[in-house]
């Protein structure tokens, strides 16, 4: 819980230091804008909100791990990805965007730090303790932290340690490990197919570089 706190705060941070003039640059999802991006982090804080008070009775179905499947690169035909532009656009002015997302992106902070790690929620069809849960979201906020940074390039890294937590997951979650020569961050976005390795980076791939990428849903 302590690494869900840690990745969500460095994100909320990272976000409303964003210039106004830079929401229109690309963010690492591909057909995002930072403004669309930053919008789909509203809309996952609200999920966060939801869940945490959608309790449960039944026995976990999943864990920290099992939460993620592995899926298809996105296509954009998805209705939910082309909703997403248009409800940016709506907001108009980044500075509205900047405080509906603290203002929610706060609040689901705060439902976290209070929520009880070992209470069950029910979210997506599946049953998971509250601390698998906020484990699980490690991995999609530092991924986003990423995909906001991908042409800021003065805007703050994540937290070396939710890095660290995000990539041992996508390996565990892979089933395969990443080569040591790749530090965290390399890893994470060539794993996930958000950069396309070298020739230098496909060699210490080796092998691995045929499966690539491992795409969350």
């Amino acid at each position: 819980m302590d690494l869900f706190s840690r990745s969500w705060t460095a994100l909320l941070t990272a976000v409303a230091a964003v210039p106004d003039e830079d929401f229109d640059r690309p963010s690492g999802c591909a057909g995002w804008l930072v403004r669309d991006l930053v919008c789909h982090l509203v809309i996952d804080a609200q999920d966060v909100l939801i869940t945490l008070v959608t309790p449960a009775d039944t026995e976990p179905t999943v864990d920290a791990v099992t939460y993620w499947k592995l899926v298809d690169p996105p296509t954009g035909e998805d209705p939910l990805d082309a909703l997403i532009p248009r409800l940016a656009a709506a907001y108009g002015e980044p500075r509205w965007l900047k405080f509906h997302l603290d203002d929610v992106g706060s609040a689901a902070g705060r439902a976290a730090a209070l929520a009880d790690p070992a209470a069950r929620v029910g979210t997506r069809d599946e049953v998971l303790t509250v601390g698998d849960y906020l484990c699980a979201y490690v991995v999609e906020w530092t991924l986003h932290h990423l995909d906001l940074n991908a042409h800021l390039p003065a805007a703050a890294e994540p937290p070396a340690e939710t890095l660290a937590a995000a990539r041992a997951s996508l390996e565990t979650i892979a089933g395969t490990a990443f080569p040591a020569a790749l530090c965290d961050r390399d890893a994470l976005l060539i794993g996930t197919g958000r950069s396309t390795p070298t020739e230098a980076e496909e060699a210490v791939l080796g092998e691995l570089a045929a499966r690539l990428p491992f795409v969350l849903g």
